[in-house]
């Protein structure tokens, strides 16, 4: 990919995810989402995170969580939610949609798997169409399913990916085929994205994706 793209890239998609989060009712955002124990209150708050992180703070969290990362960005996310409204998470989430500031030791195209995936993280449950775009999407996918943090290398060994809607395979063994969308939810290792796929790897692929 062009990375002269990427940050417009992220931008848009955050502008996008803010227009569709304005869009729910009240009663949407304590619906639980596809993250953990997250709601979708505390999915957005969690998105607006990463641009506003400063590096006193990022101590003091990682002292309180026992440098624990998982249970640093689950406290972080929660105290925000508590702490802002729905409208306000929005404001914010709008107010850096350009910023390049990521996370310490993050890749630069750790923000638009973010956007994308925790887009979808709220849309799914509540039965919103939130449509990925495909350029975009492959991007995030080229890099969500070869980077250690994620741990799509160990969920994917042995099976060829195939997205059927790009020019894009991956590894060799059993094949698994499906739209980019869902092979970078599987990437992450969100389950739902097992609905649009299908090839004899499926069976093997669930089993590790409903396992972690």
């Amino acid at each position: 990919m062009d990375r002269t793209n990427l940050m417009p890239w992220i931008e848009a998609e955050r502008l996008r995810l803010a227009d569709f989060l304005d869009t729910l009712g009240d009663d949407d955002w304590s619906v639980q989402s596809l993250c953990g124990s997250w709601t979708v209150h505390d999915v957005a708050a969690h998105l607006t995170m990463v641009t506003r992180i400063e590096i006193p703070s990022l101590i003091v969290g990682a002292i309180k969580s026992r440098f624990n990362f998982n249970r640093m960005v689950d406290a972080g996310a929660r105290d925000l939610a508590r702490k802002y409204t729905p409208a306000e998470l929005i404001a914010r989430f709008r107010e850096t949609a350009a910023s390049p500031k990521r996370a310490p030791g993050s890749s630069p195209l750790d923000p638009l798997v973010d956007v994308l995936v925790h887009g979808q993280d709220i849309a799914v449950p509540l039965g919103r169409p939130l449509p990925m775009p495909t350029e975009q999407a492959l991007a995030a996918l080229g890099h969500a399913s070869t980077a250690k943090f994620y741990g799509a290398q160990k969920r994917f060994a042995g099976l060829r990916l195939v997205a059927s809607d790009a020019d894009w395979t991956l590894g060799d063994g059993d094949e698994v085929r499906g739209p980019v969308s869902s092979l970078l939810l599987l990437s992450t290792g969100r389950p739902v994205g097992l609905e649009n796929v299908d090839g004899p790897g499926v069976p093997t692929l669930t089993a590790r994706v409903t396992r972690s």
